[in-house]
């Protein structure tokens, strides 16, 4: 079988029987790179984007090295979210699935907004492996419920998202309380300045993988880009939203109360819409991904704290109700779509402050089309809107075109002879005229179009 690119690795047998399970064949660049890095121990610093298969880039190495004889933690893996959190415990299952029966390796998954006396029963019996949010597991040691004085390995995924909201300082104490041979996986899209002391006070000559992507988004994404013009933008996302009928649709917002005016807006739409931001109870989160996961919601409005947590088959569409301030967050919501071989599409909302955002975007490769929306219909523009980049702009007004375009008249040679002064004419009224014929011109132009 194909799979059997994965034997080089030296991994367990029911690995590459999981791995055969899933159609996975060629390793991916991260995946050739990090693999025997970490099955030698080495500390490493994998930096890609979503979709470059980094998390079975540490998940085989670890399993391969796990001693299911020994009941204690032996590896620790992190995430800022519980979303994020429950997907890569959920990629441990799938490969956990496949286990000997002889040699059953336990794993737990131990996140905040879920009963801590329950959690702290279920580690009467400590696992092999611990997937979770730092904030909890370091709750956890303090409680004394959770051991990781045991534990070898340490993954930090989304380092820089950690680095962000704020929960370095708990990964620190986590890290702190583990083995003193400690190997450290970090995975990250940017590894930002402040991170580098984190890095420098656990790790040792780490092997450092970047990963560029062939494209920033994927070929089959579709970026449609359409300008707000004077339109009132809430109203004006709920008729977009109507106008597209999705499969499944998650339109990005950059806060919590964007989220909530824009859900609460579609909703009184009539549309079939749920939310999804960190001012939800941990219960309402986890009834959100449920309905989402069932194809119970049509549209899904979330903020950027989830953008990296939500991998779900099926969304079909990407609507950003305005351009987010850190550009990477757009290349991971547009990652959302066009999975798997799928087509997708973005519509992005901008108004005249986000030139700067859309040259960069530009700059990076996403391939913008110029649409409008007017009147329910989708309206290719040949052109971009006045003061939008990547297209050649147009005139700022009538008058400057003429004044640009009207060559001074050649003085009429007389020979010497005496010339009668033309009439005299009010200050401005060629110019004017000239304007009035130009306007009218133009405007007998659009209505033959």
């Amino acid at each position: 079988m194909k799979s059997e690119n994965f034997k080089r690795f030296e991994l367990k047998p029911f690995l590459i029987e999981a791995l055969s399970s899933q159609g996975f064949t060629l390793p991916t660049d991260i995946q050739e790179r990090l693999i025997p890095a970490i099955h030698n121990g080495r500390d490493v610093i994998g930096q890609s984007q979503t979709g470059t298969g980094k998390t079975l880039s540490f998940l085989l190495p670890i399993l391969d090295k796990i001693d299911p004889n020994t009941h204690e933690v032996q590896a620790v893996i992190t995430a800022p979210t519980r979303e994020l959190a429950g997907q890569l415990f959920d990629e441990l299952k799938k490969l956990l699935d496949f286990c000997p029966e002889d040699e059953q390796i336990q794993a737990k998954l131990l996140v905040g907004g879920t009963d801590r006396a329950r959690a702290i029963d279920s580690l009467k019996v400590q696992p092999q492996i611990v997937v979770g949010t730092a904030g909890r597991m370091a709750d956890l040691i303090e409680e004394k419920a959770l051991q990781v004085y045991t534990a070898t390995m340490l993954v930090v995924d989304e380092a820089d998202q950690m680095l962000d909201m704020g929960f370095i300082a708990d990964v620190d104490k986590v890290a702190s309380r583990m083995a003193e041979s400690l190997q450290m996986m970090v995975f990250s899209a940017t590894i930002p300045e402040k991170l580098q002391p984190f890095l420098k006070k656990y790790m040792t000559d780490p092997r450092h993988v970047q990963v560029e992507p062939k494209h920033v988004t994927a070929i089959n994404i579709e970026h449609r880009i359409i300008p707000l013009r004077h339109r009132e933008k809430i109203k004006f996302i709920v008729e977009l939203a109507k106008s597209i009928n999705p499969y499944l649709a998650i339109v990005f917002t950059n806060t919590k109360e964007q989220a909530d005016e824009v859900a609460d807006a579609m909703h009184g739409a009539g549309l079939n819409v749920e939310r999804l931001h960190g001012g939800l109870q941990p219960r309402q989160r986890r009834q959100v991904m449920k309905l989402v996961k069932e194809v119970k919601v049509q549209y899904l409005v979330a903020t950027d704290l989830a953008a990296r947590g939500i991998d779900v088959k099926g969304v079909t569409h990407i609507i950003n109700y305005g351009l987010p301030k850190d550009l990477d967050f757009y290349i991971h919501r547009v990652g959302r779509t066009a999975r798997a071989g799928l087509d997708g599409i973005a519509f992005t909302i901008y108004e005249d402050h986000d030139q700067q955002a859309i040259e960069k975007l530009l700059k990076r490769g996403v391939k913008f089309t110029y649409y409008d929306f007017k009147q329910g219909e989708w309206v290719k523009l040949d052109r971009a809107p006045l003061g939008v980049p990547g297209k050649k702009k147009t005139s700022r007004s009538i008058e400057t075109s003429i004044k640009t375009t009207t060559k001074p008249k050649e003085q009429k040679r007389t020979g010497g002879k005496a010339v009668a002064k033309s009439k005299k004419v009010k200050p401005a009224y060629k110019k004017k005229a000239r304007f009035k014929q130009a306007k009218e011109e133009q405007r007998q132009r659009r209505k033959k179009k």
